[in-house]
């Protein structure tokens, strides 16, 4: 019952967040209703329901809707909804509405749609859409697990395994009218789904990566079309090895998991229109092999394609399987199996290489111009038995050779050998790699540029932001942070995408995971990633640094760990969802616990921290030449400042909630703390610590500093900054994630710009003077010993994200009004940028600012969505002449409010 609670409560993420929405949306007059269409196989009884609601008039709210839930599309009306009809409800809440009607049983597809009545009138019915319940229960699963649990000869799974590809197949015959069909899939480590020859739904890297002791996800597909009635079909079923067979076997075994062979569990319910229902399932009646064409694959080395060993129409009618092994019973993951309410992977885009250069012999360097994440689409035209090897870095040594030392043991090649002579387009299944550059070797004559295509892979979610200012350094760190999150969304936020390690490391996304929600619709994601965080917590209350935790690493410390605090407040502001914060909150209470009980002293000071604030730049490019950046170096400062932080806002948990009981303990914790962090850390001559950036960054945006020393304390930051550092930054990790809003909310939002906007080291523009496309792991990237430098890193973005939208635009979530049903519009005007344009599609529609600079005036448009209301904060000296839609304001009028609709203010 619990799994099922959780999972109730997560449910908000996938009706609400997902901006996908059907054509032609009916309408009255200018007033429209939009919604999401078509989750398939949830497990969630009673899901929240949104739409979105456009109009020509300004200033229009929802009054009331009536939802309509039915079983088949032509019951969807008010008289004749045989599932839900809420009736008109008198509320203006269009996201997280609950449905109400009866609980819906397993394998069951109900389909809905809404009316709203506005202060402006009434609209049509929305367009029809519809969502389905999966398996709910475990004895709802039919069948068994099937696999291989062994190595076959020609494999080999000692420390660089080389484990093909596992392949079953089975025929089933189909002899009444199919009313329903939907296939329930568990493909262990990852799967590519075929049905009568044809590969099924758009994903890729299937299903999301989880910690396979705790949770397993299954994937829903409705294959109702893809059935042949009445007659024979065949089902196929590619099983790679993922994150499940572990891509280092026999390494570190006290460190890595891993969880067995690749392994698989398939239910195809088939709904007749009789009224009758059939199960097709996985048995060892099915066929399987493991001698296929992919011989090899993994995420580190890559995928090694033998087309010599294909076998055409496997996954078809009548392919003779004699020489296939029976499937054989394997023993099944131990994790609960879970409706997957993420969104798997998928090739989002393509990207066209720039240039192709020969270096010598038959290997070419391929540049695709950008650092992405992905894989290399390859046509090919040569003779049995060519061998093709693309290998793959993100940048190149002086002689134009690939620079492959930061890879560490990677070996991240993939290998095509050719059956015959015709011309084939081939790309791998179950890898990706982070690269830019490629090295082709083997290529029959002579490659050319259009051979080659580049597939970007990333978790199937919107970009739902776009910023732009005047100045390039800006708008390029803006693209390069762009192509840096995006793709290292797997099924989880890993922290690069090309050397062994791709790991969920908590401390990479803790404030950076804010910013880009404004740019992405990661909800779903993030919501995911609490539950593999609050899964990996031990039984004591300690919590991982990665999470799901592949790698054992729990050095208790409050940065990494918090991390967790810090999503679920995020996207609770973000999304006004509730439900993160009771889902996990549990859980935090009791890290805090542990986290007090062993290493809070008797003054109040958390003595234990591992990182510090992580990779901070070297004083010089010439100090960090050579030099090793994984260096830890433990700060109380940091952990006791951490803490006091973590009071306040579970403070404001149990107030959400309803706790109050537990406030009072995280009020007196809160000052105790306090106290023991002035006493031990603060120095009279006005700065914390060793008087380093972050050191004084910290108490300041965590309000600790008494009001009397916040100017003294500020100064030292700008001391630092202007004299010490020549007008630069001196942050790492986790002074970065607090720099840039700190500067500005105490008036130097000009100094942050200057931050923001140098190419010197150590910078963001320093990156891009060197070549980056994407943001590096370390400051000194381009210098660093090899061992720890990625260039395809989002750590070191800090809340510079978060400031371009919250303070350059100014697009803010309410204080007391979470997930922007009112929000507030508060740009800093900087006098060094001409214009700012920014939007952002939030869970009520599009919110835009743009503001620019004309001779001595500011212009600055503004847009509102229906069903919201912005504060608009005018700058101070804008006092007199100020317009709005051409009409004088009152003047000194500097706060107004807003409803929908689009506004110029002109000052």
């Amino acid at each position: 019952m619990k799994r099922l609670i959780a999972s109730v409560l997560f449910f908000f993420m996938v009706i609400s967040m997902v901006k996908s929405y059907p054509d032609g949306d009916i309408a009255v007059g200018a007033l429209k209703v939009e919604m999401l269409t078509d989750p398939e196989g949830i497990d969630v009884r009673y899901p929240k329901l949104s739409w979105k609601i456009s109009a020509g008039q300004k200033e229009t709210y929802q009054e009331a809707y009536q939802v309509l839930v039915a079983s088949s599309p032509e019951l969807l009306s008010p008289e004749k909804a045989d599932v839900w009809n809420s009736g008109r409800v008198t509320s203006d809440g269009s996201i997280h509405v609950t449905y109400d009607g009866e609980a819906l049983g397993k394998d069951t597809k109900v389909y809905w749609k809404v009316k709203v009545w506005t202060n402006h009138g009434e609209s049509d019915w929305s367009e029809t859409a519809h969502w389905s319940l999966g398996l709910l229960y475990y004895k709802d699963w039919r069948g068994r697990w099937i696999g291989f649990d062994r190595a076959f000869p020609w494999e080999d799974i000692s420390t660089f395994p080389t484990l093909g590809a596992r392949y079953f197949r089975h025929e089933f015959g189909v002899e009444k009218e199919v009313k329903r069909a939907t296939v329930y899939i568990m493909g262990l480590g990852l799967y590519e789904l075929h049905l009568n020859g044809q590969k099924v739904g758009d994903a890729v890297l299937a299903p999301t990566p989880t910690d396979y002791t705790q949770n397993v996800k299954y994937n829903a597909y409705d294959v109702t079309t893809m059935l042949r009635g009445s007659t024979e079909n065949a089902v196929g079923v590619m099983l790679g090895n993922g994150r499940y067979f572990t891509m280092r076997q026999n390494y570190k075994p006290y460190k890595i998991k891993n969880f067995g062979f690749p392994k698989l569990l398939f239910n195809l319910v088939i709904h007749y229109k009789d009224g009758s229902k059939e199960v097709i399932s996985t048995s060892d009646q099915w066929k399987g092999t493991a001698d296929g064409p992919i011989r090899n694959n993994n995420e580190y080395d890559g995928e090694y394609y033998d087309a010599n060993k294909e076998f055409p129409g496997w996954d078809k009618i009548g392919f003779d399987d004699s020489s296939w092994l029976q499937a054989e019973y394997v023993q099944e993951p131990r994790g609960d199996f879970e409706a997957q309410l993420n969104e798997n992977m998928k090739v989002m885009e393509e990207v066209k290489p720039v240039s192709l250069e020969k270096i010598d012999g038959d290997r070419y360097i391929l540049d695709m111009g950008q650092n992405m994440v992905g894989w290399l689409q390859m046509t090919v035209q040569g003779e049995k038995g060519d061998t093709v090897k693309l290998k793959f870095a993100e940048s190149l040594q002086e002689n134009g050779e690939l620079f492959m030392t930061n890879l560490r043991d990677a070996k991240v090649t993939d290998t095509y050998i050719l059956k015959d002579a015709k011309e084939v387009t081939w790309e791998p299944r179950f890898t990706y790699h982070g690269f830019r550059f490629v090295e082709i070797s083997g290529y029959p004559d002579e490659p050319k540029i259009e051979d080659f295509v580049g597939k970007v892979v990333y978790d199937n979610i919107k970009t739902v932001g776009h910023f732009e200012t005047s100045d390039p350094v800006l708008n390029q760190i803006y693209q390069n942070a762009w192509w840096g999150i995006a793709g290292n969304y797997k099924g989880m936020p890993v922290d690069c995408p090309q050397r062994n390690e791709r790991q969920p490391w908590l401390g990479d996304r803790a404030v950076g995971a804010h910013g880009e929600f404004y740019m992405f619709d990661n909800a779903r994601l993030y919501q995911k990633w609490l539950e593999d965080i609050r899964l990996a917590q031990k039984a004591d209350g300690s919590l991982p640094d990665v999470a799901p935790a592949y790698w054992r690493y729990y050095s208790d410390n409050m940065t990494w760990p918090g991390t967790y605090l810090m999503i679920a407040d995020m996207l609770y502001q973000q999304t006004g969802d509730s439900s993160v914060v009771r889902e996990n909150y549990h859980a935090m209470k009791k890290w805090l616990t542990y986290m007090a009980d062993r290493y809070m002293n008797e003054d109040y000071i958390v003595t234990k921290d591992s990182y510090g604030d992580w990779v901070v730049p070297p004083a010089s490019i010439e100090a960090g030449t050579g030099q090793n950046a994984d260096v830890k170096r433990p700060s109380a400062l940091i952990s006791t400042a951490y803490y006091y932080y973590f009071m306040e806002m579970m403070s404001d948990f149990a107030s959400i909630l309803g706790k109050q009981e537990d406030i009072p303990a995280y009020q007196s914790m809160k000052v105790k703390v306090h106290e023991g962090f002035q006493k031990e850390f603060y120095h009279e001559e006005g700065f914390y610590g060793a008087n380093k950036m972050t050191d004084n960054l910290l108490p300041l945006a965590f309000g600790m500093v008494p009001e009397e020393d916040r100017q003294k304390v500020f100064g030292q930051v700008v001391e630092t900054i202007e004299v010490k550092n020549s007008g630069h930054l001196s942050t790492g990790l986790i002074g970065t994630q607090w720099l840039m809003r700190t500067l500005s909310d105490f008036g130097r939002a000009d100094l942050a710009l200057k931050l923001a906007t140098n190419t010197t080291f150590p910078s963001w523009g320093y990156m891009i003077e060197n070549g980056a496309t994407t943001i590096w792991e370390l400051w000194h990237g381009n210098v660093a010993k090899a061992s720890m430098n990625s260039q395809n890193h989002t750590m070191l973005l800090g809340d510079l994200t978060v400031w371009y939208y919250e303070y350059l635009a100014g697009i803010k979530a309410g204080e007391n009004s979470p997930g922007f049903k009112s929000f507030v519009l508060d740009p800093v005007f900087v006098q060094e940028l001409d214009f700012v344009k920014a939007s952002f599609d939030s869970p009520y529609g599009m919110i835009g600012s743009y503001w620019e600079r004309q001779g001595k005036q500011i212009v600055w448009k503004v847009k509102v969505p229906v069903n919201t209301t912005a504060t608009v904060k005018l700058p101070a000296r804008a006092t007199g002449n100020v317009t709005l839609n051409g009409k004088a304001l009152v003047t000194g009028e500097t706060v107004v409010k807003l409803g929908s609709g689009e506004y110029e203010f002109v000052f």
